[in-house]
């Protein structure tokens, strides 16, 4: 009897059962016999957030086209359900086959966010496994991770084997191709984990010994057994060949994001200095219009699915956009398909583009100027003015649209009261031109801004500033607060999780003994508002004579060994440097569309021609 099996008669017990059941259309089944190596794929968050998660449907489908691989897929289970597991001693089971975790050749694990840390260790414990790599023996899974957090992997470094950095595709087949004929020539875990040292973009933490200076600072990363002394992320260069599920799997209850997920493009050509994803993803790389209209076409006629979401960084800079909406529009419209855009830029869509979207369904827009005045949108390089969020505005409002939200930061670099005071008067404008444009009042308008607190991250030109300390961001919320319009709605983010993600991004490898603690006193499902006690992760550091401020408030010196920085994104370190200077002279950079400034390898990697970027000749530059 398979764990699952003894489970299921108790799930009435618990919310949502469907989560925890299996069976989805589109899941993949194969006969564990037939197969050499079994995955599963290990989400550290609910059901509803990891199906709505588009590398998920990637990876899988990756694996499950492989004869030999039969990747299934778990995900952190809720408290009640967490609670049944251990009160009927049944481990967690993979949704496919209902087997345990602890009877898979590997765990694959995708680290989306911090504050799912305490979720990656809860998911071993429940699964029968020793929490730290040096405890575990041949006959226990490997378990690997990837995702943005592989980035800055050194919290999670005793828990995990292998990282894997970078974008997955290649390199996930590249793994399970390695751990197949690894498990055939009899190697040890060890000798497995030596030979994916090897592989670009492979890094085993187990392989490299870190040395500290008296202050607490990193002195040394130093690799063993021929690993390599900077592991580089992996890209993918063809986007049109790569893979994509055409047949997604269709979730068995409500998601988050219930659509098909068009992926239109990777990485940004803006350089907004705050953001790690458009940093970790360069250089940009499109798909055509063609291959998009097949791939929506036939995921939407596999999954049923009410609506396609266009999603990228940066959905309105892709230079097919209205040829893509020119050809989904009316092929979507009679089938009562939505076509929704998230990620537009106010300065990079026109009229005729809310038209196209307006023509299947009205939804809210959202825009992100993230800082109300022009000098501060310098510093954080956001390269936008405002006539052009006013003629975004106006022309979404002259559409028909009656609903716009607006995202601000607070606690960004050089940050004072007049900047937060202009986040109020920037909205207040917005309002105004509703006003102007709308003469018909019986319509009415919501108008949202909404402000998160900055949290300086690793691989950008802020990786070496201190956050701002949670009592003052609140002090510079009820500034804002106190200045804005009671016709617009102002929502803003508590800053204590932010602080916490913040000491895990900037993290050294003895915070793991933190994230551990912090489990054992209950830590877990951090990233809910619900569960999240940060006076239980400050008792954690204190218990492991570490302070969170050390690594989330404190300056960086320039020249300082970052735990991160033996993991190269491809973006120079004198790139960062530079571009840190100019924002403390507010002075803004060309985005890549118009021009080079000069950010490093990852082009070169990707022609093969030093100094010569690919990024540019794509946009004709």
């Amino acid at each position: 009897m398979t764990p699952y099996q003894r489970i299921e008669p108790y799930l009435t017990a618990v919310k949502k059962p469907a989560r925890y059941t299996g069976g989805e259309f589109n899941s993949v089944i194969k006969d564990p016999r037939s197969v050499k190596l079994r995955v599963a794929f290990c989400f550290p968050d609910t059901y509803e957030i990891g199906m709505s998660h588009l590398g998920l449907q990637i990876l899988y489908n990756v694996m499950n086209r492989m004869p030999d691989v039969w990747c299934e897929r778990a995900f952190a289970p809720w408290e009640d359900m967490r609670a049944l597991l251990l009160r009927k001693k049944t481990p967690l089971y993979a949704l496919e086959s209902g087997d345990g975790l602890a009877d898979f050749d590997v765990l694959a694990f995708t680290l989306q966010y911090e504050l799912c840390y305490t979720n990656v260790l809860s998911m071993l414990d429940l699964a029968g496994l020793p929490l730290r790599s040096a405890e575990r023996g041949e006959t226990h899974p490997l378990v690997i991770a990837g995702g943005p957090c592989a980035f800055h992997p050194e919290p999670l470094a005793d828990f995990i084997d292998l990282f894997a950095v970078g974008e997955g595709e290649e390199l996930t087949a590249e793994l399970t191709e390695l751990f197949i004929q690894a498990k055939k020539d009899g190697l040890s875990r060890k000798e497995t984990l030596v030979q994916a040292s090897r592989l670009p973009g492979v890094y085993v933490p187990s392989l490299y010994q870190v040395a500290l200076n008296p202050d607490g600072t990193l002195a040394s990363v130093e690799p063993s057994d021929g690993a390599p002394a900077v592991i580089t992320k992996r890209i993918v260069r063809d986007l049109d060949t790569a893979p994509y599920p055409e047949h997604p799997l269709s979730p068995g209850t409500e998601i988050v994001h219930d659509r098909v997920m068009l992926e239109l493009f990777r990485g940004c050509a803006r350089g907004c200095r705050f953001c790690q994803a458009g940093h970790i993803a360069r250089p940009v790389r499109e798909k055509g219009v063609q291959t998009l209209f097949r791939q929506a076409v036939s995921a939407i006629e596999a999954a049923g699915c009410g609506e396609i979401g266009l999603v990228s960084l940066s959905t309105s800079d892709y230079s097919g956009l209205e040829a893509l909406c020119d050809a989904l529009v009316p092929w979507c419209e009679p089938r009562r398909v939505s076509l929704s855009l998230p990620s537009l830029r106010a300065d990079s869509f026109s009229p005729q583009l809310l038209q196209k979207a307006g023509q299947v369904r009205k939804s809210g827009l959202t825009f992100a100027p993230e800082a109300g005045s022009a000098r501060l949108r310098d510093v954080i390089n956001k390269n936008l003015r405002e006539e052009d969020l006013m003629t975004a505005c106006a022309a979404a409002f002259n559409g028909g649209w009656n609903g716009v939200k607006l995202y601000f930061m607070l606690g960004l670099p050089t940050e004072t009261d007049d900047d937060l005071r202009e986040i109020a008067e920037l909205c207040g404008r917005v309002y105004q031109l509703w006003r102007q444009v709308v003469p018909d009042r019986g319509r009415g308008v919501r108008l949202t801004a909404s402000a998160s607190c900055f949290v300086p991250k690793p691989h950008t030109p802020f990786q070496w500033e201190p956050m701002t300390p949670p009592d003052e961001l609140l002090r510079r919320a009820g500034v804002v607060r106190d200045a804005m319009r009671k016709q617009v709605t102002f929502h803003w983010h508590e800053p204590d999780a932010s602080y916490l993600e913040c000491a895990l991004s900037r993290g050294d490898r003895r915070v793991g003994a933190v994230v551990e603690r912090a489990y054992r006193l209950g830590c877990r499902m951090d990233g809910w508002s619900e569960c999240f006690s940060l006076e239980k992760w400050r008792e954690a550091f204190a218990l492991e004579g570490l302070d969170p401020d050390f690594y989330a408030l404190r300056r960086r010196d320039t020249d300082e060994v970052l735990p991160w920085s033996h993991i190269s994104a491809g973006v120079s370190r004198e790139h960062l440097k530079r571009e840190r200077e100019k924002a403390y002279r507010a002075e803004p950079s060309v985005d890549c569309r118009n021009g080079c400034e000069g950010c490093g390898g990852a082009a070169q990697r990707m022609s093969g021609e030093q100094g010569h970027c690919p990024l540019s000749r794509s946009f004709g530059v």
